[in-house]
């Protein structure tokens, strides 16, 4: 993709944000009961629209499987971090271990991506005067 002259940290900003439209989907959803209470549904509605356009927009930039991970990994680990505070539910040590080793994988596929974004230096800049007589001297063009 041509490179706009925007930061390389926007569509990582934008996923983060994804992830934390995700969180907010799952708590709705949960809150919901099976949207059955309606203005629970109508704010996972509203969530969902909300994380599938940033998702959407992040992964104009991002890898698709990098960024759906980091994604679902946002949303799954501030979910079960976030459920005990909304609703009737426990994180354990052991999940909460678990949870470590997702949010440890989420960083280390970031860090992954930002060595992948470095370019590389050129062998020898080019002779673009040369490049454009080679080429009509190949066609048979005189100077």
């Amino acid at each position: 993709m041509p490179n706009t002259g925007r930061s390389s940290a926007n569509p990582w900003l934008r996923l983060l944000l994804a992830g934390v439209f995700e969180i907010g989907y799952a708590l709705s959803v949960g809150g919901s009961q099976g949207f059955t209470r309606l203005t629970w549904s109508l704010v996972a509605v509203v969530f969902f629209l909300l994380t599938l356009w940033a998702l959407s927009v992040a992964l104009g930039t991002i890898d698709v499987g990098i960024g759906y991970a980091v994604w679902a990994g946002i949303g799954s680990a501030g979910a079960a971090l976030l459920g005990p505070a909304f609703f009737d539910e426990t994180l354990t040590s052991i999940k909460s271990l678990w949870l470590c080793v997702i949010i440890s994988g989420v960083v280390w596929l970031k860090l992954a991506d930002r060595s992948e974004d470095t370019p590389e230096p050129a062998d020898r800049p080019q002779d673009t005067q040369g490049i454009v007589a080679g080429s009509q001297e190949a066609q048979g063009v005189k100077s």
